[in-house]
C-alpha cells in the first residue's frame, strides 16, 4: 500500500491526523527526524484518537535512513512549486508520497534528491501559501487509493 513520508514534521496534530489517515487507508506513515514533538504529546494522541495501534508508523533518523528502509522505486514530492498536478500521476501501490514540514515545506536539496521521481502540486488559488499538511496528505492518498480501486477497503 502507499507510503506517506513526512520530512521533519513540526505540528503534532498534523501527524496525529496522518496516523489516522494511515490507519483507515492501510497506508504506511514514515517520519523523518527531527520531529517537532514527541509521541507522548497530548495533541498528537488526541488527533490520532484510538488509531495509533491500527497504523503502521516508522520513524527514521535521516532521509537516507528512510530511503534505505523504503527502497522506493518512485517518490512524489508534494510542493507548492511542483510541475505536475497530483491528478496527472498514475499512482502505484508502492509509491512514496512525500511532504515537507509545515512552516517551510520541502527544502531544495530534498526536492532535488535523486530518489524524487516528480515534484507534484495540489491546485490552489493564486497568492495562497500552502494547504494544511494533513489535508494535503489526505487529498494525495485518497487520489492514489481511488486510482487503485480503493484496494482493501469496504465499499
Amino acid at each position: 500500500m502507499f507510503r506517506i513520508l513526512f520530512y521533519t514534521p513540526e505540528i503534532p496534530g498534523n501527524t496525529g491526523n496522518a496516523i489516522r489517515l494511515a490507519a483507515i487507508t492501510g497506508a504506511e506513515l514514515h517520519l523523518v527526524e527531527p520531529l517537532g514533538f514527541d509521541f507522548e504529546d497530548a495533541k498528537l494522541r488526541r488527533a490520532g484518537l484510538d488509531y495509533h495501534d491500527l497504523a503502521v508508523v516508522t520513524v527514521h533518523k535521516s532521509l537516507q535512513d528512510a530511503w534505505d528502509a523504503l527502497k522506493p522505486r518512485r517518490v512524489f514530492a508534494f510542493t507548492s512549486d511542483g510541475e505536475t498536478s497530483y491528478t496527472d500521476v498514475d499512482y502505484l501501490p508502492s509509491d512514496v508520497l512525500m511532504f515537507g514540514p509545515e512552516s517551510v515545506g520541502l527544502p531544495a536539496e530534498v526536492k532535488q534528491d535523486p530518489h524524487v521521481t516528480a515534484r507534484v502540486r495540489l491546485p490552489m488559488v493564486p497568492s495562497r501559501r500552502s494547504l494544511n499538511l494533513a489535508n494535503s496528505a489526505s487529498i494525495a492518498v485518497f487520489e492514489a487509493w481511488r486510482q487503485n480501486g480503493f484496494q482493501g477497503a469496504q465499499l
